[in-house]
Parts: C-alpha cells; structure tokens; sequence
C-alpha cells in the first residue's frame, strides 16, 4: 500500500527564511511592476481605438498571459514569505503545476502567431489586411489557448494518478516534474509523455518561428533603406522577446538535467524562479519601450496624469 502524500514541503522556502523580508521585498516590487507595466499596456490596446491592430492585440494577449504566470506563483510566495509557511497542498500543488504549464505553452504560441504576423507584414504588405484581420489573429488565439490547455491537462493528468511517497519539492513552488520525481511507483510514463509533449510542442512553434524570421530578414536585404531599418526594428524587438523566453525555458530545462548532484538547493530554485520571472518581467517593458505607438501612447497618458495632479494641487 502506498503512502500518498497530502502536504508537501517546499525546500526553496525554508532556504529563503533566513532573508525571507528581503526576497518578501523584492518578490512584491516585481510582481507590482509586471502587474503595472503590463496593465499600462492593456488598459492602452483597449482603450486607443488605433491600436486595435493584430500586433498590438497579441502583445496585450502576451503581457495578460504574463500576469496570469505570475500571479500563480507570486501572490503565494509573498504570503509564504509573510506567514513562514513551508508546506502547499496536493491538490493546490497540482493545480499550480497545471496553470504554469499552460502559461508557458500559451507563451510559445502566441510568440510563433506574433512571428507569423510579422511575417505576412513583411513578406506580404500588399495583402496583410486580409490575410491578417483582428478575427483570425482572436481565432488563432482561442485556437492556441485551447491546444495549451490540452497540451498541458495530458501532462499534468498523468502525473495526478501517480501516488508519492516523498514529501520534500526542492522549490519554491510546484511544478510537473517536481512532482514525477516523488512518485512511488515507475513514472517513466509520465516522463516520456510529458518530454514528448513539450518536445513537439517546441519544435513546431521553434522551428515556425526561426522560418518566419529568417524570411523577413531575407525580404530586409531586398528592400529599401527606410523599410529596411523598420522591419529591422520589429525584428529586433521580437527576437529580443522571443529569446528572453528561451533563455528562461533554458534554465528549466539545465535544472532538471542536472538533476541532484549535490548541487545547493538555492540553485535549483533560482534557474526555475528565473525562467518564470524574467519574460513576463521584460515583456512589457521591451514592447513598451522598443514599439512606437505604444510609447507614444505611454508618454501621451503619462503627460495627462502629470496634468491632472498639477491641477489638483493648484
């Protein structure tokens, strides 16, 4: 008969206790300024009737996507931080795991629709308005959120029926293989199912999105300097974006390749932490910052409140 393990215990956080007002601190002011930046970007999108264009739909969809990332993980950092909490739920564990997943799957198709965008942007000027209209960009969307889903409910259920003798999650929070590892019984199921998933899953959005781009850059070489120099700029802005991300599945991915080795559990905690922090963290402030109408419209709004106050305070 197998143990099942109802409460597990987070490791990460009893590493973090020690300085726990600290990281406590620093988990709050980057939660508030993805939290800010991206709602910034959103509120615009809706609001600026000239924004209503596919690109800045899939930003906002991309900046909502990384509120919904960090608000599965954040808010209960936080309070584990405050109350010197240690332990989290099966239940809860499972579905954190799950609204993770999503997020990092929907993350990587919406990069391989904004890339196709680009592509028939650039690659196909002439007839970017009809083969690219804000209802295909919202189908595409819906389309991919739904395949994200299922992508990540077929890893997540495996792992669910998996019973766990170890209680002990060297992390901060959880996440699918963190739970594989506990299991009692051969999870080699679990595991080649879930690799399967998330190489395919890879490999089609990568290798879309490497095409895309190496298009665009060919039609760059071929056309004017003015044009060139914009396309260059959209390409640069994405690709920044795009590897931002990679670099964060990256660490994911060196984590558990290492596996133990006597590594120091702050290790293990830090390369999963950065690869979910940093592309929600850097999303809004890259578009924000490198996409032209958007900080137009961000200085324009930013003046108006500036304004407003001095009026109040006459």
């Amino acid at each position: 008969m197998f143990n099942v393990s109802t409460r597990l215990v987070l490791l990460g956080l009893l590493q973090m206790e020690e300085f726990k007002h600290l990281y406590c601190a620093l988990s709050i002011f980057i939660y508030l300024f993805i939290m800010l930046f991206s709602v910034i970007i959103i509120f615009l999108v809706l609001m600026e009737q000239s924004l209503h264009e596919p690109m800045y739909i899939l930003i906002s969809i991309l900046v909502l996507n990384g509120i919904l990332g960090s608000s599965t993980f954040f808010p209960k950092l936080i309070l584990d931080l405050i109350t010197s909490s240690k332990t989290i739920s099966h239940s809860s564990c499972i579905t954190q795991a799950l609204c993770l997943t999503i997020f990092v799957f929907f993350d990587m198709s919406t990069f391989t629709i904004m890339a196709y965008d680009r592509y028939l942007a650039v690659c196909h000027p002439l007839h970017y308005v009809t083969l690219m209209t804000n209802k295909k960009v919202i189908n595409l969307i819906s389309g991919s959120c739904v395949i994200s889903f299922i992508a990540a409910l077929i890893c997540i259920l495996l792992t669910w029926t998996l019973p766990l003798c170890g209680d002990k999650i060297t992390n901060v929070f959880c996440d699918n293989m963190s739970l594989v590892i506990l299991s009692c019984v051969d999870a080699s199921l679990s595991k080649n199912v879930s690799a399967a998933v998330v190489s395919i899953y890879l490999f089609v959005t990568v290798s879309v999105t490497v095409f895309t781009y190496l298009r665009i850059f060919v039609v760059c070489l071929r056309v004017s300097k003015e044009s060139r120099q914009k396309a260059i700029h959209t390409l640069v802005t994405h690709l920044l974006n795009f590897s931002v991300f990679l670099l964060g599945l990256l660490f994911v991915i060196i984590r558990y390749r290492l596996g133990s080795n006597n590594l120091p559990i702050m290790v293990h905690v830090l390369l999963p932490v950065t690869g979910l922090v940093v592309p929600p963290f850097f999303n809004p402030l890259i578009y924000g910052i490198r996409t032209h109408a958007l900080k137009i419209k961000v200085i324009y709004h930013l003046q108006k409140i500036k304004m407003a106050l001095n009026l109040i305070k006459m």
